[in-house]
């Protein structure tokens, strides 16, 4: 499974708090924490690879580590 299909499974899983609300030229991704202020990541169509350090970037949107979002899958 490439990086960008596991990208997806984490931010569609409903237990991860993520909702999509954007599908154009990428999919847009939210997450409303306690204090109301949002998390948002994009991630591109398609399922290729996410370069490291793009997704280094995705993780720090997200707000989780490499092993957090591991674990959330």
């Amino acid at each position: 499974m490439s990086k960008k299909q596991q990208a997806r499974k984490y931010l569609r899983r409903k237990a991860n708090g993520w909702e999509l609300y954007r599908d154009t030229d990428h999919e847009y991704y939210r997450k409303r924490l306690a204090d109301g202020s949002y998390l948002v990541t994009k991630l591109s169509h398609g399922d290729g690879e996410i370069p490291p350090n793009v997704w280094k970037r995705m993780l720090k949107q997200m707000g989780i580590t490499q092993e957090e979002f591991n674990a959330g899958l």
